[in-house]
């Protein structure tokens, strides 16, 4: 008897576990790890799965739960908060991107479709592996965790017209688009009316009647039921499950209930995204790899210096520093898992053949693989590009009159960020009759700011020049009030170096990040894991009436605990 696709499945998910684990020792994203189980259970490894075709099913519908989750995460206040980065960053990365690929793929002497989809499938980037190291490294609201991360959402914007267009590239509308093609596109209009119409009126008043019912699999059910039927209806009208997916998931973010949506799915999502990244893993043959590797390893490094200078470009463009520019670029630099997608969307479509196929799979791979290396080292990287011969407004992210731009102070103080602990002590500096000068990397908080007569400069403050201008030679301290722990461990440095008397004071999210402060000169430091856990036991031996003479002696203690622990 035929193995059933249960065995498939007990087959996958036992081998995902194995690789998973030599993955995680190597620190190689889950991804990467999904693609190689299917690399070693497909035809072209050791043929453990008969079945490819139902895998296949599963794959599928992993991609509509990936793009339906995504639908329900698009949110137009959340756009508002990053529109320079997201309009502009993300248009001229993806942009500049196409026109690239256009150009290499008419300079192989590919036809007109072809050069535009290599430009498409060359323009995204990996959005689960970035904002996963991202959160790792607590950079999600650092200057360049925002910008890569509006661009990593346009990303996955653009992706879905960029599906839809696919059809449409394998030259069989060279002259235009014909009656077939053009009806299509007016059920598509037609389909987003009804999608907007339910999302206004239909939808918020059934999930609200769904929910008073307070049975969770009910609401599953509806949820499920949304998604899958959109997403049918798509294909049905001629467009695709995908597109489907996303606009079922536009419906159901217009609704209260979106965040409770999100939760439920999410768990299904990763399921059958995983099986969708070993679909496309048991499509690539290592024969080729072997065959072609020196190809390979050429077109990927081709691949992620492209990527890389498009992506610091654009940076550039935005006027963020050098520094922020190039962590950007090589965050970006990976190929992306809608470009897996749409590749095999435009297999299916004729775009391309076996061996060019082959070839980007590879180099997909390969580019996914190095992308947490390279972000690790990135830092390091991005310290040399200061050092390049470069215009000052490049390096320093300064307008040209910034030197004479309200700068001099004495004894004043410096605050680096203007979040929300960086406008609490302004508003405090400001009660005490503090002189102070504000350095934020957030161009928008600085225009808002700045109009409201806040003495805040846009600037990097790990570059020596920008706080010359700040005079920090005459400052008394300065607050260290940012994300980016790495560029927060360079202010101290290069503040210590420039004013070997000032008072530091930084902050950091995690107590292994105090050693390395400290080391850069840092006088006080304030841990946000540290005071948390004080916070959270102070309450509790409270909340049981512990007298306060031993909840002193046991918040002392734990804290000569915890900062022997780590060596402070």
């Amino acid at each position: 008897m035929e193995a059933s696709l249960l065995n498939d499945m007990i087959v996958i998910f036992g081998l995902s576990i194995a690789v998973l684990l030599a993955c995680h020792a190597m620190r190689l994203p889950s991804i990467v790890g999904f693609i190689f189980t299917g690399v070693l259970s497909g035809p072209h490894g050791l043929g453990l799965i008969k079945r490819i075709a139902d895998v296949e099913s599963l794959a599928n519908m992993g991609i509509v739960l990936l793009l339906f989750s995504i639908g329900m995460e698009f949110s137009i206040k959340k756009l508002k908060e990053i529109k320079r980065f997201f309009l502009f960053g993300g248009v001229l990365q993806a942009g500049l991107t196409v026109l690239a690929g256009y150009c290499i793929g008419k300079f192989l002497g590919r036809p007109f479709g072809e050069s535009i989809f290599l430009g498409f499938i060359l323009s995204l980037s990996s959005t689960a592996i970035v904002l996963r190291i991202l959160q790792n490294r607590s950079e999600m609201d650092s200057p360049h965790g925002k910008a890569i991360i509006s661009i990593l959402i346009f990303q996955d914007f653009i992706a879905i017209p960029m599906m839809l267009s696919v059809p449409f590239l394998n030259g069989s509308h060279e002259g235009g688009f014909d009656v077939a093609a053009l009806f299509t596109i007016l059920k598509g209009v037609l389909l987003l009316i009804v999608v907007y119409i339910s999302a206004v009126s239909f939808v918020p008043s059934l999930m609200y009647f769904i929910a008073k019912t307070r049975n969770r699999e009910l609401f599953l059910l509806t949820v499920l039921t949304i998604c899958f039927s959109v997403a049918l209806l798509a294909e049905h009208v001629g467009l695709s499950l995908s597109l489907g997916a996303f606009l079922a998931g536009l419906i159901v973010s217009e609704t209260e209930y979106s965040h409770e949506a999100i939760s439920d799915i999410l768990p299904f999502k990763d399921i059958f995204t995983s099986v969708f990244f070993v679909s496309i893993g048991m499509l690539l043959d290592l024969s080729f790899v072997f065959e072609n590797f020196v190809l390979v390893i050429l077109m990927t490094i081709g691949v992620l210096l492209l990527k890389s200078f498009i992506a610091c470009l654009t940076a550039i463009f935005l006027r963020l520093p050098i520094r922020t520019a190039v962590l950007t670029g090589i965050s970006l630099c990976q190929v992306g898992e809608f470009s897996l997608i749409l590749v095999k969307t435009g297999f299916l479509h004729g775009l391309g053949n076996e061996y060019y196929d082959q070839l980007f799979l590879s180099i997909a791979l390969f580019s996914m693989a190095v992308t947490p290396t390279l972000m690790t080292l990135s830092p390091y990287i991005a310290d040399l590009a200061k050092l390049l011969p470069l215009p000052h407004q490049i390096i320093t992210g300064l307008k040209a009159n910034s030197k004479s731009d309200g700068f001099l102070k004495i004894n004043h103080l410096i605050i680096v960020g203007f979040g929300v602990a960086g406008k609490s002590l302004a508003k405090s500096a400001k009660e005490a009759n503090i002189s102070y000068i504000i350095l934020e990397m957030n161009a928008e908080t600085v225009k808002i700011e700045k109009a409201r007569g806040e003495p805040i400069h846009f600037g990097d403050a790990t570059h020596e020049i920008l706080l010359q201008h700040a005079n920090v030679n005459e400052s008394l301290a300065v607050a260290i009030l940012i994300n980016d722990s790495n560029a927060a461990i360079r202010v101290a440095r290069v503040a210590r170096k420039l004013n070997p008397n000032i008072y530091i004071i930084a902050r950091t999210h995690y107590m292994k990040q105090m050693k390395a402060m400290f080391l850069a000169g840092a006088d006080d430091i304030v841990s946000d894991e540290l005071h948390s856990s004080i916070e959270v036991f102070t309450k509790v031996l409270q909340k049981y009436e512990v007298s306060s003479d031993e909840v002193e002696r046991v918040v002392t203690d734990r804290r000569y605990e915890l900062l022997k622990a780590y060596e402070l």
